[in-house]
């Protein structure tokens, strides 16, 4: 398995570096500003492989012309959206090669905060964007409700080992909300607590793992009797289905100030 190294963005994003075996080349996962991935470059003698984007958002896609120019490598985006410095777009199924890491990426085609956002899948771990986050999910900016459960769904459906790199350190928040509409879920509690210490000692809480999230993140969760009656009672009506949940909980989520 490769290695995932990360620098910092802006306020609170990630960008994701896979790197090879020998840590000479990486590529670059959701680069918002090329500048943190060059001085990253420098500093450790290493090389860009590639640039991969999930979806068109400048935070994910704002250094990915400076980094083609500088490196002349190939950038991989989602074909469904317009980002001007791809140059291989990719759609369901395509397989983006990174032959000098020793390593591929398949692709899912997950609409929902864009609707043309895709995620990066391969040797148990997965690069979601701003789709599916640790204990929360992505604002629907474009997608509907429907679109978003379906996509999320299939993320939670990936074996429960697969680590879960996400675009931003949104964990203590969305712990939060957790908390509110599942207050007696142990597992909740006790992500809390190991999530503030690392927060107190400024380290990523990242990555998750599938099996973690199915246990501690609403969103995945629709079904489950508890997260059910939550949103009902905030919803003030009845929800048919678990679209319906889901799309109640994202609602509550939009207004939390917890």
């Amino acid at each position: 398995m490769p290695s995932v190294l990360h620098v910092r963005a802006f306020q609170d994003n990630y960008i994701w570096l896979i790197a090879n075996e020998s840590r000479t080349e990486i590529a670059a996962v959701d680069p918002g500003d090329a500048e943190p991935v060059l001085r990253f470059l420098e500093r450790e003698k290493m090389t860009l492989a590639a640039v991969l984007c999930t979806h068109h958002h400048p935070d994910h896609v704002g250094g990915a012309a400076k980094l083609r120019e500088r490196y002349g490598v190939p950038v991989y985006g989602p074909a469904a959206e317009s980002i001007a410095a791809v140059t291989h777009p990719l759609r369901e199924g395509d397989t983006v090669p990174l032959p000098s890491l020793g390593f591929n990426l398949k692709i899912m085609e997950i609409p929902g905060h864009t609707l043309g956002h895709i995620a990066l899948v391969g040797d148990e771990l997965l690069f979601c964007g701003d789709t599916m986050f640790s204990a929360g999910c992505g604002r629907l900016f474009e997608g509907t409700p429907e679109q978003m459960f379906h996509s999320l769904s299939r993320l939670a459906a990936l074996p429960e080992t697969t680590a879960v790199y996400c675009g931003h350190e949104y964990t203590l928040s969305n712990l939060r909300f957790a908390q509110a509409v599942e207050p007696d879920n142990a597992d909740i509690k006790t992500f809390t607590r190991e999530v503030e210490a690392l927060r107190t000692a400024n380290q990523p809480t990242l990555p998750s793992n599938i099996g973690r999230e199915r246990r501690i993140n609403p969103f995945l969760r629709a079904a489950v009797p508890a997260v059910r009656a939550a949103a009902k009672k905030h919803a003030g009506n009845g929800l048919d289905d678990d679209v319906a949940v889901f799309a109640a909980l994202r609602r509550w989520k939009d207004g939390f100030r917890g």
